[in-house]
């Protein structure tokens, strides 16, 4: 069973950061052409050049997310914080790794429905600059939600990263 965990966890970490990784840097950036206007966000995050290309990102994504998920919820359920007992950073931060990584699947899922999904099915097209940016000055939930989830983002990123380089040499 230690070898099957230790695949397990190596094939988790990998998938965590090609592509997951990856593409979250990329997509990331590409929310960074908003400083160059509407058209150009709407151009860099909604736009994909064909519909095939569109499906083989959803496939390299969401598919190793599902994976990467469904290993990482299996590690909450197993592993147990030992903060109280011991005060050290590492500890910190490996409680701040899960709740990072709950919150994250909480703004996945809203940022999923809210962005891609919802706009798509009930609307017909993708998200608006328009509507998105609506949101984020009108509705301070809508905000504050994106920003942790930011803040999520950045931090599981990082500190997977982090235990990547460690844990692969």
């Amino acid at each position: 069973e230690t070898r099957g965990s230790f695949l397990r966890s190596r094939l988790g970490s990998l998938l965590a950061i090609a592509p997951l990784g990856v593409w979250t840097v990329a997509h990331l950036w590409n929310n960074l052409s908003a400083f160059q206007g509407e058209a150009a966000w709407q151009n860099a995050v909604t736009t994909y050049p064909h519909p095939v290309a569109q499906a083989i990102v959803l496939t390299l994504v969401l598919l190793p997310l599902l994976l990467h998920t469904a290993w990482g919820v299996g590690r909450l359920f197993t592993s147990r914080p030992n903060n109280v007992r011991y005060g050290y950073y590492a500890n910190l931060r490996y409680v701040l790794q899960r709740l990072s990584a709950v919150g994250l699947l909480l703004f996945l899922g809203a940022h999923l429905w809210l962005a891609f999904l919802e706009p798509r099915l009930l609307h017909g097209h993708p998200e608006t600059f328009a509507d998105l940016s609506h949101e984020m000055r009108f509705h301070g939930p809508t905000l504050a939600v994106y920003v942790l989830g930011v803040l999520a983002v950045a931090y599981h990123l990082a500190h997977g990263v982090s235990g990547f380089c460690l844990g692969w040499g």
